[in-house]
């Protein structure tokens, strides 16, 4: 287990960086965007988060963790307030094309693509440039990408702002949560989809959050939450392969 120093790339020197790699030659690429997750969060939420979750991977096996790319697309926050989304993929893929093809020719062995933005246009992007980058030749890097939400055995189920990402949000940084900027009015309607049009609805109480109401939140549960998806992805990045 690698638990000294820092793993973030931009925070260490050349030599530093080459020291980690010997010790596991593991480079992750924590990839989220700019959306609006409620009055609570802030817009840089899923970047945050990829970032967190590779650091305590890293921080169990060694490696390395490139700097969160704020970029992303898809879903349906884009005109929310201070959504800064992209309207394509191309440049995102030409971004993570360029920064595979430089860490091949440093000589590391593996890369982590790990998207805390969810929507099925970015995990359709990540899995193509797995597939891409997979058939290419003479290249001696390996890639996995995945996402946040594909552990199938964290204890709080995935959603969009709601009590996963608040919960582990506040494992990361608790101090960039907000539960109290939450409308405390009436409890959403028990037959209400957490998921559905209702939550885009001007009004609502959990307008532009989908998934378990995160007003209630144990904020205490992130810590374990952390370690349950870093240990997922310290798993992924030494093994390959997707699943949890």
């Amino acid at each position: 287990m690698h638990t000294t120093g820092t793993a973030r790339a931009e925070l260490l020197s050349p030599a530093e960086i080459e020291a980690r790699l010997a010790e596991a030659s593991i480079a992750y690429l924590p990839l989220g965007t700019l959306e609006f997750h409620g009055p609570h969060l802030p817009i840089g939420l899923d970047a945050l988060t990829a970032h967190g979750v590779c650091l305590e991977a890293a921080r169990r096996i060694g490696g390395v963790v490139l700097p969160p790319v704020y970029q992303g697309f898809g879903g349906d926050h884009a005109r929310y307030p201070w959504s800064i989304m992209m309207p394509g993929g191309e440049g995102i893929a030409g971004h993570v094309l360029a920064t595979l093809e430089r860490l091949d020719a440093l000589g590391v062995r593996r890369a982590v693509l790990f998207s805390g933005h969810c929507a099925h246009e970015q995990l359709e992007l990540i899995d193509d440039l797995e597939r891409r980058w997979s058939g290419l030749t003479g290249r001696a890097l390996e890639l996995t990408a995945t996402s946040v939400d594909r552990c199938a055995s964290t204890p709080i189920a995935p959603d969009h702002a709601g009590r996963f990402e608040t919960t582990l949000l506040a494992g990361i940084d608790p101090g960039l949560v907000h539960l109290d900027r939450l409308p405390r009015g009436a409890a959403p309607d028990p037959d209400e989809d957490p998921y559905g049009e209702s939550r885009f609805a001007p009004g609502h109480p959990l307008r532009g959050i989908l998934g378990e109401d995160p007003r209630d939140a144990d904020l205490a549960e992130g810590a374990a939450l952390l370690e349950r998806l870093g240990a997922w992805l310290a798993d992924i990045a030494e093994h390959g392969g997707g699943a949890g």
